[in-house]
């Protein structure tokens, strides 16, 4: 699902929901459709929406939630007046709430935020699982005439459209089947987001008053994801596309033609470049500087590899542009040389996890093995409390980290490689929980 438009996260950390099982090959598998991203360089937090304790309003949610409440009868009247100052017309706003009731299930969801943590390699365990790849090319035999045709249109490699139709919804097997409209207006009149869910549905009237689809086709995820690469509506009066030549863009159908193509459309206008992979992973010298790993440091892998840092074969890296180093455990586990592709799939979803997973499972369904470097599997990710523990105690101990937000970011990577110099360790940057147990 498109977020971009809620900030970008600056290392890895990713929420997934929908966690129902299904598969084209009768594999069980997950969808793992990202919600809402949180900036975690170590862990794939795991909830509903967004990892923090909201306020609580009792009027709206108590033990004993009457789900058709009269302040939401009287927001509902409320917003339809504000939307209709937008141009949506009264028939329209009519159709769209007949029936429409404030749905606690959605809230409960929404508010049941207790954080769960995944490790990346666990979340690429899933994303990239034996299971996940073999459905993948299943669906791109099936589907091979679309696919062929939305990469000659839109230049974004075939695979990689098919990777994100698997992380979202499980290759459509996991779609959603929550009304958006009565979705987004209980998430609006909540309160706590209240202004970006408000924009959400004046987008989804704006999606039926074009005639792309009516209200009862227009469902999906409980927090308005919607289709087989789950749009939020925003983004698809962005993006969206008719690509079967119906009038509609019709993400919503059992055909994904207009989905996919959607989303390709999506990646190309987000600066994909054909010919140029997302990532390739790298070996790294012993004695290697690893404040060089940095998303600002910018080098042609011809001078990455003048510096030691070479592909699984030992050869430098073909010369695609202008890449930078990620290594998201660390030292203990693997690295990439990423390239602009990586950013035009952040855009899509900005967790560095998922353009991993996304770009891992592309190249599994193109025929390509599985990352060759070893994971630090004796390792755990940090809760979001000892993360602001973590910063806390590197701010007592000289090396500010200005804000203690539990949000593992670039100030925060600073100082953790300025405390690991102190001591003696390699300066990778990475917030481990070893490290947080040496500053206790």
């Amino acid at each position: 699902m498109q977020l971009a438009t809620l900030g970008r996260a600056l290392v890895s950390g990713l929420v997934l929901s929908g966690l129902a099982t299904a598969g084209l090959a009768n594999a069980p598998e997950r969808s793992l459709r990202p919600v809402m991203r949180s900036v975690d360089a170590q862990g794939v937090q795991v909830a509903a929406l967004v990892s923090v304790k909201p306020a609580v309003r009792p009027d709206v949610l108590t033990a004993d939630i009457v789900p058709a409440n009269a302040r939401f009868e009287a927001w509902i009247r409320s917003f339809k007046t504000r939307a209709a100052r937008q141009g949506i017309s009264k028939s329209v706003l009519d159709r769209s709430f007949r029936g429409v009731s404030y749905n606690a299930d959605v809230v409960r969801r929404d508010r049941n935020q207790s954080e769960f943590t995944k490790t990346l390699w666990e979340y690429l365990d899933s994303a990239a699982s034996d299971s996940r790849v073999k459905n993948g090319k299943a669906a791109l035999r099936k589907h091979a005439k679309t696919l062929n045709a939305i990469e000659r249109k839109y230049g974004v490699d075939k695979e990689v459209v098919v990777a994100v139709w698997g992380l979202e919804s499980a290759y459509g097997a996991v779609r959603g089947d929550t009304p958006i409209i009565e979705a987004l207006a209980t998430l609006a009149f909540d309160g706590r987001r209240g202004k970006f869910f408000e924009a959400q549905l004046i987008a989804a009237l704006k999606i039926l008053q074009n005639g792309d689809t009516v209200p009862r086709r227009m469902v999906g995820s409980w927090a308005g994801a919607m289709g087989h690469t789950q749009f939020i509506p925003t983004s698809y009066l962005a993006f969206a596309v008719d690509f079967t030549g119906d009038g509609k863009r019709d993400i919503w159908s059992d055909d994904p033609s207009d989905a996919l193509a959607s989303t390709a459309a999506y990646l190309k206008k987000s600066g994909w470049k054909t010919g140029v992979p997302w990532g390739v992973e790298v070996t790294l010298p012993r004695g290697f500087n690893y404040a060089l790993a940095n998303r600002k440091i910018k080098k042609m892998p011809s001078e990455w590899g003048a510096l030691g840092v070479k592909d699984m074969s030992g050869k430098s890296v073909k010369n695609y542009g202008a890449a930078s180093l990620l290594l998201p455990a660390g030292q203990r586990g693997a690295a990439f040389l990423i390239f602009r592709n990586f950013d035009a799939i952040e855009r899509y979803n900005t967790a560095d996890a998922y353009v991993i997973g996304v770009g891992h499972l592309s190249d599994r369904i193109k025929g390509g093995g599985k990352i060759k470097a070893r994971w630090p599997r004796d390792d755990r990710a940090l809760t979001f409390s000892e993360r602001k523990e973590l910063q806390r105690r590197l701010t007592a101990a000289g090396f500010d980290t200005v804000k203690v937000d539990g949000k593992i970011g670039p100030l925060t990577i600073d100082a953790v490689r300025a405390y690991q110099r102190s001591i003696g360790m390699e300066p990778d940057g990475y917030a481990s929980l070893a490290i947080l147990k040496k500053l206790r």
